[in-house]
C-alpha cells in the first residue's frame, strides 16, 4: 500500500479527533464562562432586590415614614395650638370693624393669613399621627395643655363692644398677652417635641409672634 494511501486513510481519524478536542474545549469554556455569568447575575439580582425593596432616600430597616415620627409634647403642642389660632383670628377678625388705626389693622389681617394654613397644618398632622384634632370640649383651653394668653368669654365680649381708639388699645394689649401665651408653648414644643415638622413651626411661631408682640407695644406707646 502506497505512503498517500496509507495517510488518505488516517486523515479522516485526524479530523474526527481534532473535532472531539475542540468540541470538549468549547463546552468546558461554555461552563466557566456559564458559571461566572450566573455569578454575576447573582450580584446584579440581590442588588436589585435589595434597592428595589427600599425606597431611595431609606435606611434599611426603619420607617422612612415621617408622620410617625412624634412624641406626646407634639401631640400637646398640636392639639393646644388649633384653638389658641383660632381664637387669635377671632379677635383680628373683629378688627376690620372696629379698629381706627392703619397698623392695628394691617396687623390683624397678618395674623389671619399666617395663623389659618397653620392651623390646618396640625390638623393634618394629628390627623396623621391618629390623634384627636379636638381637645376635651368640656375643658377650659386656659386651663388646658398650659395654653397661655387665652382669653376668657367675658374678655372676648368686651372686646366685641369696643371700637375705635378703645378697641385699638384693648386689641393690642390683649394681643400681646395672647402672643407671649403661644410663644410660651412654641418654646415648650422646641424643648420636648420630636416632630421636626412640628419644631420648625414652633421655630416660625417664636420669630414671627415675637417680632408681633414688639409691634404692638410700640402702637400702644403712640395711641
Amino acid at each position: 500500500m502506497s505512503s498517500n494511501h496509507r495517510t488518505a486513510r488516517r486523515s479522516p481519524r485526524r479530523r474526527i479527533a481534532l473535532v472531539g478536542v475542540v468540541a470538549a474545549g468549547s463546552l468546558l469554556l461554555a461552563a466557566c464562562g456559564n458559571g461566572d455569568d450566573a455569578e454575576g447575575m447573582d450580584g446584579m439580582d440581590h442588588g436589585s432586590t435589595a434597592a428595589a425593596s427600599e425606597k431611595p432616600g431609606k435606611e434599611p430597616g426603619k420607617d422612612a415614614d415621617a408622620s410617625a415620627d412624634f412624641n406626646d409634647a407634639d401631640v400637646t403642642f398640636a392639639q393646644g395650638m388649633i384653638p389658641h389660632h383660632q381664637q387669635a383670628i377671632e379677635m383680628s377678625e373683629l378688627a376690620g370693624t372696629r379698629a381706627s388705626d392703619a397698623e392695628i389693622k394691617k396687623l390683624a389681617e397678618q395674623i389671619e393669613k399666617a395663623q389659618d394654613p397653620e392651623i390646618k397644618t396640625l390638623q393634618g398632622w394629628l390627623k396623621s399621627w391618629g390623634k384627636p384634632t379636638e381637645m376635651d370640649s368640656g375643658m377650659d383651653h386656659s386651663e388646658h395643655g398650659g395654653m397661655g394668653g387665652m382669653m376668657s368669654e367675658q374678655d372676648m365680649k368686651d372686646l366685641a363692644a369696643a371700637k375705635g381708639t378703645k378697641f385699638d388699645r384693648a386689641f393690642a394689649k390683649m394681643m400681646i398677652e395672647h402672643h407671649n401665651g403661644a410663644i410660651k408653648m412654641a418654646e415648650d414644643e422646641r424643648k420636648n417635641g420630636k416632630s421636626a415638622d412640628a419644631k420648625k413651626m414652633a421655630d416660625a411661631i417664636i420669630k414671627g409672634q415675637s417680632a408681633e408682640v414688639a409691634q404692638f407695644e410700640k402702637i400702644l406707646d403712640r395711641i
